[in-house]
């Protein structure tokens, strides 16, 4: 079959092949590759979600987590048989295309967009809650969105200057995000009421459904997104088709336990109370190490979003540039400035986008939408590991390996994944399904008026 053409890049901007295979190192095994998806998995969200959880579920909450965790391994499996098909820069949207063409690899393309832009946005309340936490009384709505604006405008300011966060930035948030949940952990666990922890809906705590599971899981799988992305470097990976299964389940394990983990302890030491604290593990630190804890969590815990914001604010952005580059947004916006050659109005455009969602809305409504433009951006993705499978679709380097990875029960792996991800879905309100399809119309309707200026761009 003839190849399909690769995809502009959307997120960020990247090459249309795959590097060649002699060029890469391949030394990543198991443990290296499971300390990276841990890495990119473990963000900013729980340090806010065990309250959001409670609120649903009450002392039930950990069950969410181990629904999320089951839909995530389903998903991550899809992503593992078609990224050893499709061996193309691009991420999800490189797969989605290959298998469905290029208008629905476009708007795989959107979702990844509205995913950054969303989760960008929701984790951007969390670091002005974390940094309003030292002000004594809270920061009012103007303040925040002050602080929201300044801490926004700096880090596009940085961006556009072109400086990228080093080896030693990321070592040192990875540490932030770990640190303050295992003082929480082993300090919170000496704190524990064994009341607290078991469901009561007779004393006015919400009771255990199937649409308030759904619900919670609609929110909390913010917590687990974002594993496909240790995907990425798989021409770095030793032994691939047996590397990344193993390292997949290690760290699915290990976040799942960490989360559980934090979720028990919190509502162990805080009770009904969790569920209102607006941040819930500062709450249990204090109560177990006393102000200093406190601190110390909501210092480790606003390094941990900075560095997740500013990382963001690099990516994110790259999505317009592309857009614009390819003929589908203003040209303005596909502008690279004459001395730092960064996307410079792409990067000030989204910086204000994200400004209006973070200071106009609250964590939670934020969230959910990033989810369901994860989840319909998964299952997009499901479909295509399925179609790439059915077809067999190899677009491989040369010296691949002739067989794709062995997906453990192959056939029934896409419809249990979809399954999973509608049984979640289907507690999304009309309100949250309008905003994701009303964007999703829009940049079809995009798509349709610019096929004349495409089509004239030179190959």
């Amino acid at each position: 079959m003839r190849a399909p053409s690769a995809p502009s890049a959307p997120f960020p901007a990247a090459a249309p092949a795959p590097a060649p295979a002699p060029a890469l190192v391949r030394a990543l095994g198991p443990w290296a590759l499971a300390a990276g998806i841990v890495n990119v998995t473990v963000g900013g969200g729980i340090f806010r979600l065990p309250a959001a959880v409670a609120a649903q579920l009450g002392a039930a909450a950990p069950l969410a987590y181990l629904v999320c965790a089951a839909a995530m391994g389903l998903i991550v499996l899809c992503f593992a048989e078609a990224g050893s098909r499709v061996a193309m820069t691009g991420g999800p949207y490189a797969y989605v295309e290959t298998a469905f063409g290029p208008f629905v690899g476009f708007l795989a393309g959107v979702l990844l967009w509205l995913v950054g832009t969303f989760a960008l946005a929701a984790v951007a309340t969390l670091l002005a809650d974390a940094l309003g936490g030292f002000v004594p009384g809270g920061l009012g709505p103007a303040a925040r969105g002050a602080l929201l604006a300044a801490v926004l405008a700096l880090l596009a300011a940085v961006n556009v200057g072109g400086v990228r966060q080093g080896a030693r930035l990321n070592t040192a948030a990875t540490v932030a995000k770990l640190v303050p949940l295992a003082v929480v952990v082993i300090a919170g666990a000496f704190l524990v009421r064994g009341a607290n922890l078991r469901p009561d809906p007779a004393a006015g705590g919400p009771a255990l459904t199937a649409a308030s599971l759904g619900r919670s899981a609609v929110v909390l799988i913010f917590a687990f997104a974002g594993v496909e992305s240790a995907l990425v470097p798989s021409g770095e990976v030793r032994d691939a088709p047996r590397t990344v299964p193993r390292a997949l389940a290690r760290a699915m394990c290990a976040v799942t336990l960490l989360y559980v983990a934090v979720q028990l302890v919190a509502q162990g030491v805080l009770g009904s109370a969790l569920a209102a604290s607006p941040a819930p593990l500062a709450d249990v630190a204090e109560r177990a190490l006393g102000a200093p804890g406190r601190a110390l969590l909501l210092a480790g815990a606003a390094v941990s979003m900075f560095g997740y914001v500013s990382g963001m604010t690099l990516a994110v952005p790259r999505a317009l540039y592309a857009f614009a580059r390819d003929g589908r947004l203003p040209a303005a916006l596909a502008r690279v400035h004459p001395r730092h050659r960064t996307p410079h109005v792409a990067i000030w455009a989204q910086t204000a986008l994200v400004w209006a969602l973070a200071a106009s809305g609250t964590f939670e409504p934020l969230a959910v939408l990033a989810n369901v433009s994860t989840l319909a951006l998964y299952a997009a993705c499901c479909v295509a590991a399925w179609a790439l499978h059915h077809r067999d679709v190899r677009l491989l380097p040369p010296d691949a390996a002739a067989g794709a990875a062995r997906v453990p029960f192959h056939p029934l792996v896409p419809p249990a994944a979809l399954l999973v991800i509608a049984f979640i879905l289907v507690s999304v309100t009309a309100r949250e399904w309008a905003v994701v399809a009303g964007v999703l119309a829009l940049a079809a309707a995009g798509y349709a008026l610019t096929r004349g200026r495409r089509a004239a761009a030179p190959a």
